[in-house]
């Protein structure tokens, strides 16, 4: 019901059996009709979608609409249609975009709704639960043996192991869904058995498929295994990282500049306390005392043109930046997207500590 990523057919479904009495109210409805149907409402949903005989939306209508209505000398028995909003907010179904939905959000409309060519209510979209539903398939990498983290990774793969109260992969699934990201797979090897039957139940209602590489593909030559992409837009990232990186942000930047590719780049400052010489052969040009070096480092988080995965080799070992230097040199557009907040790449017992640690704080 409120998920819009959802088919039409099961959005109307939905749409039909749960909201016509408690979401949808027809314009004949009453003041009264309108505040028993506010009144069994969840907190976080205080609008009416108000539709005419034909079921097609025509205004929206809040607490706030009907006290101004009474003030304005409205009564109980007046129909809804006449203290109704008619220029409400909506978007036509398969034309919405993730940038129209940030704006809406940011002006606190919370709850959109979707329509079909005829102006029926087929979806909802809802802004509180979900930050954005970015047309984007995930897949993030999870089939390393986390060598470094053993003995904690002899017997456990390193994606399941706990951060807080949850796996490290399922910190990632979970901000992915939060973005409305519903077509993730997780890409598995070592011990796969184990992440396979973790990802058997849908997680946060989207079910997470598993993918089985053969053999060690590198760090995104397992991609070719995925069956389907339903975007154009793919994110792969690495399963075992711990960040707090903005989606949107990332899509939306990757959209802006229209590239082949986008790598999440975190800043990694070098600081040199010593005087550094300047030299041309023998001769000294020039001295940078205790100079700063600014640079940005790959984070192993990835927004791709599926058009791009053409360039990886069928039954190959085959790395994410193998790709990248693939798509430079084919003169495709390489672009970067700096990373603020929180990253760590859960790769030594150091960095596993440190994020749990971490996660005590961001609870």
């Amino acid at each position: 019901m409120d998920f819009c990523g959802s088919s039409v057919e099961q959005s109307f479904s939905r749409l039909s059996d749960m909201m016509n009495k408690r979401y949808i109210l027809n314009q004949n409805g009453t003041v009264r009709d309108a505040l028993v149907s506010l009144d069994g409402n969840t907190h976080d949903w205080q609008t009416l979608f108000i539709v005419d005989d034909a079921e097609r939306m025509v205004g929206t209508l809040t607490d706030g609409d009907i006290r101004r209505g009474l003030i304005g000398g409205a009564s109980l028995s007046t129909p809804v249609s006449e203290i109704m909003h008619t220029s409400f907010k909506f978007v036509r179904d398969g034309q919405y975009d993730a940038k129209l939905l940030k704006e809406f959000r940011e002006k606190q409309i919370f709850f959109i709704p979707v329509l079909d060519n005829d102006g029926h209510v087929v979806k909802v979209c809802n802004l509180i639960k979900y930050r954005n539903f970015l047309p984007v398939d995930a897949v993030l990498m999870a089939g390393g043996k986390g060598e470094r983290l053993r003995p904690l990774t002899e017997k456990t793969p390193k994606p399941l192991l706990p951060v807080g109260d949850k796996a490290i992969i399922d910190h990632n699934v979970d901000r992915l869904v939060s973005y409305g990201i519903k077509h993730i797979s997780v890409t598995v090897n070592y011990l796969g058995e184990q992440l396979e039957e973790h990802f058997r139940e849908p997680r946060n209602d989207v079910q997470i498929q598993t993918v089985r590489e053969p053999k060690f593909f590198g760090t995104i030559g397992s991609i070719k295994f995925v069956p389907e992409f339903f975007n154009d837009a793919v994110l792969v990232m690495n399963s075992d990282l711990f960040t707090n990186i903005n989606y949107e942000d990332f899509y939306l930047h990757f959209k802006e500049h229209d590239a082949d590719m986008s790598v999440a780049a975190i800043p990694y400052d070098v600081d040199i306390p010593f005087g550094i010489l300047n030299l041309d052969g023998r001769n000294i040009t020039g001295l940078a005392e205790k100079p700063h070096y600014g640079y940005y480092a790959n984070a192993g988080i990835y927004l791709i043109k599926k058009s791009a995965f053409d360039l990886i080799p069928e039954d190959t070992m085959f790395h994410s930046t193998d790709l990248l230097e693939a798509l430079v040199t084919a003169g495709r557009k390489v672009i970067r997207f700096p990373l603020g907040g929180t990253w760590i790449d859960i790769g030594t017992p150091q960095e596993y500590r440190r994020a749990i640690d971490l996660v005590k704080y961001m609870q």
